[in-house]
């Protein structure tokens, strides 16, 4: 490995580390929120400085893909990620739903919509209904009170809501 490819990797190697010591601050930090905040830090601004834009490029995409990795990882040992505990919340969520006045819950949406002038953002609390992203049209499906991930096709963070069926 030539020292120029050392160099980036070690400074590479700090990025990383800047991401795992910012997320043990904050575990609620989605991938999002860490990659702008390690891209802030003065360690990434000595790399932007020292690696051409092609390695610039490959390190943002593999810095990406790691965050991403890094907390599925951490997010497996996370009770609340369980796909079992996720399925019970679902289950309980939707059956509430059916014995509640829809009617009751579409009045509040709507009134969520106003207060929202009809666009919600990632990370935004949201009830029920389905969030369709204005990037790419995906449509997610949300049956109880829950924050809006970003699109999980485009990576965007804006969303309509379609308004719930009677």
């Amino acid at each position: 490995m030539s020292e120029r490819s050392t160099e980036l990797l070690s400074l590479y190697q700090a990025l990383f580390e800047q991401v795992k010591s910012d997320f043990s601050e904050d575990n609620s930090m989605t991938a999002k929120e860490l990659y702008k905040t390690v891209t802030a830090s003065k360690e990434f601004l000595l790399l932007k400085e020292q690696a051409k834009e092609e390695e610039l490029a490959l390190v943002e995409d593999f810095l990406k893909r790691d965050i991403g990795s890094y907390l599925a990882e951490k997010n497996a040992t996370d009770l609340s990620h369980s796909p079992t505990v996720i399925a019970a919340e679902n289950t309980l969520w939707h059956w509430l739903s059916e014995i509640t006045d829809r009617s009751q819950i579409e009045w509040h949406e709507v009134t969520q919509d106003f207060k929202h002038h009809g666009y919600y953002q990632s990370g935004e609390i949201v009830g029920q209904g389905v969030m369709v992203c204005t990037g790419c049209g995906h449509e997610m499906r949300i049956e109880f009170p829950g924050v809006i991930p970003d699109c999980p096709e485009c990576d965007g963070d804006q969303f309509t809501r379609e308004a719930l069926a009677p």
